[in-house]
């Protein structure tokens, strides 16, 4: 074991002058666009799910509500599945007893 180094590394220091938000971060990563949709996917996912629960709704009924099959709804409460029309979440709202609401901010 003679002659063997350790080598010790040093943390790096960061300025938090560099600091900059997650929007910033992501905005100069060309990012943003891309997290922002998928949030307010997972949101609108959760909200028709506890609608579901506090109507007792199962995927399955809300699929046959719908006209549609379970793996329809599947794809639909997928946070992570942006692949999703506004038609389709209009409907899933108004099945759940709720409407959905866009709005340019």
């Amino acid at each position: 074991m003679a002659g063997k180094k350790t080598v010790t590394k040093k943390k790096a220091v960061r300025s938090t002058a560099k600091l900059t938000t997650l929007d910033d971060f992501l905005g100069e990563e060309g990012k943003r666009d891309e997290f922002e949709a998928i949030a307010v996917k997972e949101v609108l996912a959760w909200q028709i799910e506890q609608a579901m629960k506090e109507n007792n709704i199962s995927r399955n009924n809300l699929a046959q509500r719908m006209k549609t099959s379970r793996s329809q709804i599947g794809r639909l409460l997928d946070p992570k599945d942006g692949n999703v029309t506004l038609a389709t979440l209009q409907r899933a709202a108004r099945m759940v007893g709720r409407s959905l609401r866009l709005e340019l901010v």
